[in-house]
C-alpha cells in the first residue's frame, strides 16, 4: 500500500469541536509536552513569532476560561466560511488555454464539435476497400491532407495515422500486416475485421456533450482536451489576488545575518508557497516595524487576501492588532489552538477582503499558512477540499497538553516517518518534509494512525505548483 493509497475517506469539513474535545480525552497523557518555542539558541525570524500567551495551568488539564485561541480544526472551518460569500460574488474571467492551468471551471466544458470530426486511420498503413488482395493507388493520404478520392473495390491507398479515411473503405490493414507480391498487389498477413482500426467521426464525443462539468480543475490532460473539443480560451474562477507585508525591522534580504538581524526567510518562501496554493501574488512589500506605515498598506490594498508576517502578538511593536482595530476589522479568529503558529489571526477588513496574519518564525508561520489561508483561498478559487487521510507513524511523536501539534514528515511507504527540527523558528524540517503530521492533544504512538496534510509539491509536482 502506498502513502497516499491509505486514505480514510475522511470528510474534510465533518471535524468538528466535538471530535476535537474527543481527540484531548484519548490522548496519552504520558506522552512528553513538546516545547513549542524550539531551541533558545535559534533567532526569530520576526516580531510576534509564536509568542501567544501562555496558559499558566498544569500539563494535561484544560486551559482557563475565557481563552480566546479556537480549535485547530474549528479554525480551518473558519476560514473557508469566511470566504464562500465572497466566492459566491467572483466573476468568472475567459483565460486562454496557456494561462488555465491550475484554475477551476466556472462552466461546463461541452464539445464544440465531433470528436474526431471525421473518419481518421488510426494506424499507419493502407485503406482499403473490400477483400484483398488489392491493387495499390500511386498516392497516399497524409494526416492534414484535403478530402480523399474514394476507394473502388479492390483498391487500396497509403495512409498515415490520422488521415482522413477515403470515402467507401472498409477497414485499414497496418503496414507491418500486409506484404506485396510480385505482381504488386497488396495481401493481408493476418485476419481483418470490418472497421478495423478506423477512429470513427464521433468516437470520443459528438458536438455538445457535456465533457467536464463546472468546478473541475485544469490540469494538463484537461487543456489537451479542450484543445481537441475546439476552445481557444476557458471560462474560470479567477484566481485569488494576495499581497504579502513583511514586517521587522530586524531582517535582512541579503547577506549573512550580523549584529543582530537575520535574513527574511519569509519574504521569499511565501509568494511560491502562497502561488502552489492558487494565488496570485500581486505585491510583495517590506514595511518594517511601522504602524502607520501597516495602517497605510492595509487600507490601500485592493488584494483578496492581505497575508502579514510578525507581529500578532502584543509585544511594544506588534502592530497588527491595533491596525485592525483601527480600521474596524472584523477578528474571526484571534489565535488557534495549534503549536508551533499559536498567535496567528484572520480578519474580514471587507466584505470582499480578509488579513491573515502570520507569526514571524518561520515553521509557525507555515503552520498558520495551511491552517487559515489554504482554505480560504481554496474556497475563493472554487477548488475542492482535499481528502483527509491518515498513515501509521513509524516512530512517537510527542503532543501539547491541551493543543494539536503539527511535526513535518517524510512518508515511506504506508508509513510517515517525524522529523527533526521541527521548532517554530526552524525550516530545515519542512525543507525535507512530504507533508505535516497534525498530532493531537498528547501525542501520537508508533504505529498510531495520523492524520496528515500534503504539501502542495508533494502532491502536484513541482513545476505545476508554481505556474
Amino acid at each position: 500500500m502506498t502513502a497516499r493509497g491509505a486514505r480514510q475517506g475522511l470528510d474534510a469539513e465533518d471535524f468538528d469541536v466535538e471530535e476535537a474535545l474527543a481527540l484531548v480525552k484519548d490522548g496519552n497523557g504520558s506522552a512528553r509536552p513538546a516545547d513549542d518555542r524550539g531551541p533558545a539558541t535559534v533567532p526569530t525570524a520576526a516580531r510576534g513569532a509564536d509568542r501567544g500567551p501562555r496558559a499558566s495551568h498544569a500539563p494535561g488539564t484544560a486551559p482557563e476560561a475565557g481563552h480566546r485561541a479556537t480549535l485547530w480544526p474549528e479554525a480551518r472551518k473558519i476560514a473557508a466560511r469566511a470566504a464562500r460569500a465572497g466566492a459566491a460574488r467572483r466573476a468568472p474571467v475567459s483565460v486562454s488555454l496557456g494561462d488555465a492551468l491550475g484554475l477551476v471551471l466556472a462552466a461546463p466544458l461541452t464539445a464544440l464539435t465531433d470528436l474526431p470530426s471525421f473518419d481518421t486511420s488510426a494506424m499507419d498503413g493502407w485503406a482499403v476497400a473490400g477483400p484483398g488482395p488489392w491493387r495499390v493507388r500511386d498516392e497516399g493520404v497524409l494526416a492534414g491532407s484535403t478530402a480523399p478520392a474514394p476507394l473502388a473495390d479492390g483498391e487500396a491507398v497509403r495512409i498515415a495515422t490520422g488521415a482522413r479515411i477515403p470515402p467507401d473503405t472498409t477497414a485499414v490493414l497496418r503496414s507491418e500486416h500486409g506484404r506485396a507480391d510480385d505482381k504488386a498487389r497488396l495481401h493481408p498477413t493476418r485476419d481483418m475485421s470490418h472497421g478495423q482500426d478506423i477512429r470513427p467521426r464521433g468516437q470520443e464525443c459528438r458536438s455538445g456533450d457535456q465533457l467536464l462539468p463546472t468546478g473541475a480543475v485544469v490540469t494538463p490532460a484537461v487543456l489537451g482536451l479542450a484543445a481537441a473539443a475546439g476552445y481557444d480560451t476557458l471560462a474560470a474562477v479567477p484566481r485569488p489576488r494576495v499581497e504579502v507585508l513583511v514586517l521587522g525591522d530586524e531582517l535582512l534580504t541579503e547577506g549573512r545575518p550580523h549584529d543582530g538581524l537575520i535574513r527574511d526567510a519569509l519574504g521569499p518562501m511565501l509568494p511560491p508557497w502562497l502561488r502552489a496554493l492558487g494565488a496570485e501574488v500581486i505585491a510583495v512589500r517590506r514595511l518594517g516595524d511601522d504602524a502607520e506605515a501597516l495602517h497605510q498598506a492595509v487600507t490601500a490594498s485592493d488584494a483578496d487576501l492581505i497575508v502579514t508576517t510578525g507581529g500578532t502578538a502584543s509585544g511594544p511593536v506588534d502592530h497588527v492588532h491595533p491596525t485592525l482595530r483601527r480600521i474596524g476589522a472584523e477578528l474571526l479568529v484571534d489565535g488557534v489552538k495549534v503549536r508551533p503558529g499559536h498567535p496567528m489571526l484572520l480578519a474580514r477588513v471587507k466584505d470582499d477582503q480578509h488579513l491573515v496574519g502570520l507569526p514571524g518564525n518561520p515553521l509557525a508561520a507555515v503552520s498558520g499558512l495551511l491552517t487559515l489561508a489554504e482554505p480560504l483561498l481554496r474556497t475563493l478559487a472554487g477548488r475542492p477540499a482535499p481528502e483527509r487521510y491518515a498513515l501509521r507513524l513509524r516512530e512517537a511523536a510527542h503532543g501539547h497538553p491541551y493543543d494539536t501539534r503539527l511535526i513535518p514528515v517524510v512518508l515511506r511507504g504506508d508509513h510517515a516517518m517525524p522529523l527533526h527540527y521541527n521548532g517554530p523558528a526552524m525550516l530545515r524540517g519542512i525543507a525535507a518534509a512530504d507533508a505535516l503530521a497534525v498530532v493531537p492533544p498528547g501525542g501520537s504512538q508508533a504505529g498510531q494512525e495520523t492524520e496528515l496534510l500534503d504539501l502542495p509539491w508533494a502532491t502536484a509536482g513541482i513545476g505545476a505548483c508554481f505556474t
